[in-house]
């Protein structure tokens, strides 16, 4: 029989866990609900690190954590921090026994592995100082600690932790100053704890560090290699690297690379992928997660990060923003969404912005679909990196200046606004894994030859304010491509019956039609059907007190256009894959609503909102 337990700030552990007699800790409840059961969590602050001991066997009576109804329930990785007094340069100072960490000093513990590259030496820690909420930037020594207003320097001495801060005009003693002592604040030490859900908390100051793919990706909020979390309408913020991780586990492989420099990170995580489906990685054990409402800002690395624990799942209307930022470390892991084999994955309705990177799918994105997301204000909005196809992008805002990174092939654009530049690439060096449809089965490995693209009914703008020597807008870049599979392979055979070598000797195919092309951008030679404009659009995206907006101007050519409903059919197949796009049930999929949610016409209007037509405009995409 499912039961309710109360946890509140007034009870005691040692509580039967009723409404009357409550838990004190969220930990004590975590320690008995079991399947079916329900853990209320009343108002107030809660530091700790909640464990789940149990999951669940199926979707229909999972174990729930919530915030009780109308209630605020924070818990937090972080401690508070007293006693400070002035040092003679200036600082403040204050220390803390280091037996509060246990086996674990955020200040002692440097943020480094696979792919961090820096800095290195000094290195930057995965703890934190917040000055009534604000975070502190890490100072790497005592003296620029001096110079760098709202700044700390932290020494891990034997038996203390003591910490040295310019905390500027405040005084720190009439403030409330908090200090990472843990590095999660709901994730499970065990795996395979399937079917949790979590919901309504706020969750801030984990000590979190970097999440390659190569290693154990802890988050603030983490599955731990599980299946069927649901984890929604929850606040998320401030993790040193990662907030939300469904991801990987640390049995399949540590940061070898950068443990053993034996082999480079490529080979380690190509490793990292057979182990895990040597170890039981599958549609039936892990991932199928549901990420949905939550509002996830100031993290250095990741929202959310994933790899292969994030296959099959749904992340969705989820706000995002401020993600690696402050640019304290650099790696290459660093995205609002960061996610390896996020094997049909969807990802929609999210509103993603002012991030170093919007969202970034790396190696095996097979059966991902991209829709309805609004991108805006981010150094980069978009990052498809060595993945085989069929993954399908629609209905899309890309509002930053820099829009696309395309390293892969097989993929299919459609019904997007491209504001900005897009850059494409091959990548013939590192061979990665595609898949049997619906399916972690890997049935072949292929480098990335670049184009097998479709675009169909797009926009694409310039907003690039200084010309690049990488990202171009429009779709010209895919000049010497052929327009069809059949001239393709005519051509590769005009080299006689070889192997290898003969293919990559010649462009894949692209495959273009009914797009608008406003200031001025170039299309594909091929392109059919299409409109090419030197009306400047003067597009912005509008963050107003009550809502996202898009302002835009289109050339009166835009409303003669006449398109069809993109389909399964019109998509055709990816030539490495020979995997069709549909939805993650094998359905076909028809491209007939936008991103407002209106229905298209049997002719539907190039870009994401069917509404759009000739003239300037402002539409209203998000309310706040």
């Amino acid at each position: 029989m499912a039961r309710e337990y109360h946890v509140s700030k007034t009870g005691h552990d040692k509580n039967a866990g009723t409404v009357e007699a409550p838990f004190l800790t969220i930990s004590r409840a975590a320690a008995l609900a079991e399947e079916g059961d329900t853990v209320i969590v009343h108002e107030g602050t809660y530091r700790e690190w909640v464990k789940p001991a149990n999951g669940a066997r199926s979707a229909t009576a999972p174990i729930t954590y919530t915030a009780a109804e109308g209630e605020h329930a924070v818990i937090k990785g972080s401690e508070i921090l007293t006693g400070w007094t002035r040092t003679e340069d200036g600082l403040w100072t204050a220390s803390v026994d280091n037996a509060v960490f246990g086996d674990y000093n955020p200040y002692a513990t440097e943020i480094d592995g696979d792919w961090m590259l820096r800095p290195l030496n000094p290195a930057c820690h995965t703890g934190m100082v917040y000055l009534d909420g604000e975070a502190l930037v890490e100072a790497l020594t005592r003296e620029l600690a001096i110079e760098k207003a709202m700044s700390f320097y932290t020494e891990v001495r034997d038996d203390e932790t003591v910490f040295f801060v310019n905390f500027a005009e405040n005084d720190p003693c009439a403030a409330t100053v908090e200090y990472n002592v843990r590095r999660c604040c709901f994730y499970p030490e065990k795996t395979g704890l399937n079917y949790i859900t979590v919901r309504g908390f706020e969750m801030a100051h984990g000590a979190t560090g970097w999440a390659p793919p190569t290693t154990e990706q802890f988050g603030i909020l983490g599955v731990h290699w599980a299946k069927g979390w649901v984890i929604e309408n929850n606040v998320i913020h401030d993790a040193r690297c990662s907030a939300v991780s469904l991801g990987k586990e640390i049995s399949t492989g540590d940061n070898y690379y950068n443990r053993y420099h034996r082999k480079p990170g490529y080979q380690c995580q190509l490793e990292v992928v057979f182990a895990a489906k040597r170890m039981g990685w599958s549609r039936e054990t892990v991932g199928s997660h549901l990420v949905h409402g939550n509002t996830i800002y100031n993290c250095g690395q990741n929202a959310i990060v994933g790899h292969m624990g994030g296959a099959f799942s749904e992340i969705c209307y989820n706000h995002i923003y401020n993600i690696g930022k402050k640019r304290e470390f650099f790696g290459y892991e660093i995205a609002g969404i960061k996610l390896h084999a996020a094997l049909d994955t969807q990802i929609h309705h999210n509103h993603i912005h002012d991030c170093t990177m919007g969202t970034w799918l790396d190696w095996q994105a097979q059966g991902v679909r991209v829709h309805a997301n609004v991108y805006h204000h981010n150094v980069k909005d978009i990052w498809f990196e060595v993945t085989h196809g069929p993954h399908l992008v629609d209905n899309n805002i890309f509002g930053s200046k820099l829009n696309m990174l395309n390293a892969a092939q097989g993929g299919a654009y459609v019904h997007n606004l491209f504001c900005g530049g897009i850059y494409r690439y091959d990548v013939i060096e590192r061979s990665t894994p595609y898949h049997y449809a619906h399916s972690t089965d890997i049935k072949g490995t292929a480098v990335v030859y670049g184009a097998d693209d479709r675009f169909y009914n797009n926009i694409f703008l310039n907003t690039m304010t200084e010309p690049s020597t990488q990202y171009f807008c429009g779709t010209f870049v895919y000049n010497g491509s052929p327009a069809s599979m059949e001239e393709y392979i005519a051509r590769v055979d005009v080299h006689g019956k070889g192997d290898v070598e003969y293919y990559m000797r010649e462009r894949q195919p692209a495959y273009m039609a009914n797009n608008y092309y406003g200031d001025g951008t170039e299309a594909f030679e091929f392109d059919r059907d299409s409109v090419l404009s030197s009306t400047a659009s003067d597009v912005k995206i509008l963050d107003e007190e009550d809502g996202v907006y898009l302002e835009i101007t289109l050339d009166e050519a835009f409303d003669t256009m006449r398109s069809g409903i993109v389909t399964t059919e019109t998509l055709g197949m990816p030539r490495i894959t020979e995997e069709i796009f549909e939805d993650p049930n094998g359905m076909p999929i028809t491209v007939d609503g936008d991103l407002l949610g209106a229905a298209r016409g049997a002719h539907p209007k190039a870009g994401p909102i069917e509404a759009l037509r000739a003239g300037t405009q402002k539409i209203k995409l998000l309310d706040k």
